[in-house]
Formats: C-alpha cells, structure tokens, sequence
C-alpha cells in the first residue's frame, strides 16, 4: 500500500494547505481528502479525519496531527525535508508542535482560506 497523508476536503484551509505541501514536498505519498477513502480499510475513523491530518503507512499504526506531518515528511525524497520530519517527531519538538497544532485546527476557520466548513466537529 503507498503511504497516505489524509486530510479534511471540506475544509479550504486543510485542501489549500494539502495542495502546498503537494507542490513542495517531493514524495511517493498520496495526499487525499478523507471523503473519497475507504477510512475503515485505513484504520481510520472519521471523527479522527476531522480532528486532524492523519498519517497511514503500511504495517504502521496511522497517526495524526504533527505525527502525521513528520510521517509525510520522512516520506520525502528530499533530504531536508526528511531531517525536518525527523526532528518534527522528537519528544521534545513535539511538545512544542502538538500545542501549535491544536490551535491552528481550532482556529482553522479563520486562517487564510478558512470557512465556516473548516470548524472541528465540536465548534459546529
């Protein structure tokens, strides 16, 4: 199976963002809304799909928000952007990453290319 970053397709923020890392980004990954996947094939539920970024890479556990962002990266065929995702998923980048994460997904409606359809579930 080839590795997956899946991503919320209603909301313009995530797509706007998928379709940079797409173009920057040098991988064999796929990047794909979560609303043409197959989530119980993946091992993914679709309130975790909503929350945040989910990563799927065969004979892993899928993983999400910065996780999910490291595994991306790792994926890459550039070497700086593999160092990136390695550094990304240290504990201690981490600790800074996860915060900052949640607060970009908590206020991802109002972010540049933000909409109302960019809320999380419970801001709805």
């Amino acid at each position: 199976m080839r590795p997956v970053l899946v991503y919320d397709g209603d909301c313009a923020f995530c797509s706007s963002t998928a379709r940079l890392l797409v173009r920057w980004v040098p991988t064999v990954a796929a990047v794909e809304p979560w609303q043409r996947l197959d989530l119980e094939e993946l091992g993914l539920t679709e309130t975790a799909c909503r929350e945040s970024v989910q990563w799927v890479d065969a004979g892993e556990r899928p993983v999400g928000g910065p996780l999910a962002l490291a595994g991306f990266l790792r994926s890459s065929g550039g070497p700086v952007w593999r160092l990136i995702g390695r550094v990304l998923a240290l504990p201690l980048a981490l600790r800074a990453a996860d915060p900052a994460y949640r607060l970009i997904a908590r206020n991802r409606h109002r972010l540049p290319g933000g909409t109302p359809t960019c809320r999380l579930p419970g801001q709805r």
